[in-house]
């Protein structure tokens, strides 16, 4: 004869199992579910940030020093044996700005309207007087749309409908592969079409399902990382001492607050916050002797 107690015992034990059983078949189906199978949001958008991030993707940024040369000629040091890193702390810094106020909008808004994409072009194309930094910008967006075309696209154009990120939905992200299939047809039939690099990477990053500020940081990140190697190939510093500049949290705090700064900004209110940045940039072709292209 059993006791009420030992009975709760035992309906204690046959509900225990029964969850326990419950839970195993929760994860059999799991397993076995066809969806499992695919990437998560997470997993392709950390996937394309480190296709993009890799320095060797041929957008044409090692052969550009942003300037930099033509303002370490412009700035010599006194005494001439004198260190120039404080001079490439105050470039770096300047640089930043005027890529933050300048192409930043257009990256954004080439994310958040794909389908604008040859309006921000010209636009972009008509706000850039320096022949020079427009130079480099149509050579790295050409870049980045080679790259779509021969390494991306059979991938992500296959894939934009059915994934979405931060920032994205399955409409935006097939709306951006066809804007930007549409793009380059256009480009090679048209010689009115530019092709600048700011509103290209935000199209860009909007079909590979990066989430728009992981763009707009990895935009500037790329853009530092591309100042900081031109220092070191000019001798203003050594490589282990180019990665502490990259690693430093004043570089990370400095692409964040200048990311809030232009979060809303529109491209009616893009400018040139460094008026003398194109000076330098234009001053480079000039140069007597010069390791970078201008």
């Amino acid at each position: 004869m059993t006791t009420p107690d030992s009975q709760q015992s035992l309906q204690d034990e046959i509900a225990d199992l029964e969850r326990r059983l419950q839970d195993a078949k929760a994860r059999l189906n799991a397993v076995d579910s066809p969806t499992t199978s695919l990437q998560t949001t997470s997993d392709v958008a950390l996937h394309a940030l480190l296709l993009l991030a890799d320095s060797a993707l041929p957008l044409g940024s090692f052969a550009f020093s942003s300037g930099l040369e033509s303002y370490l000629a412009h700035h010599k040091p006194s005494p001439p044996s004198a260190s120039q890193l404080p001079s490439f702390h105050v470039f770096l810094r300047l640089s930043l700005s005027t890529l933050a106020s300048t192409a930043l909008p257009y990256v954004l808004a080439g994310y958040r309207n794909p389908a604008d994409i040859e309006t921000l072009d010209n636009d972009f194309d008509a706000s850039t007087p320096c022949t020079v930094a427009r130079r480099a910008s149509i050579a790295q967006g050409r870049a980045l749309l080679t790259v779509w075309e021969r390494s991306y696209k059979s991938q992500y154009s296959s894939t934009a409908t059915e994934i979405s990120g931060d920032d994205s939905s399955p409409t935006q992200g097939s709306a951006a592969a066809e804007a930007l299939i549409s793009f380059s047809s256009a480009l090679r039939k048209s010689d009115l079409i530019n092709a600048h690099l700011a509103p290209l990477w935000g199209l860009v990053t909007c079909v590979l399902d990066v989430p728009l500020r992981d763009a707009a940081y990895l935009f500037l990140f790329s853009h530092a990382r591309t100042v900081v190697s031109a220092a070191v190939r000019a001798s203003v510093m050594g490589p282990y001492q180019a990665q502490a500049e990259l690693a430093s949290t004043e570089l990370q705090d400095r692409i964040r607050g200048l990311i809030e700064e232009g979060w809303n900004r529109k491209v009616e209110d893009a400018g040139q916050s460094v008026p003398v940045m194109d000076l330098w940039v234009g001053r480079h072709e000039k140069l007597y002797s010069r390791i970078f292209n201008s």
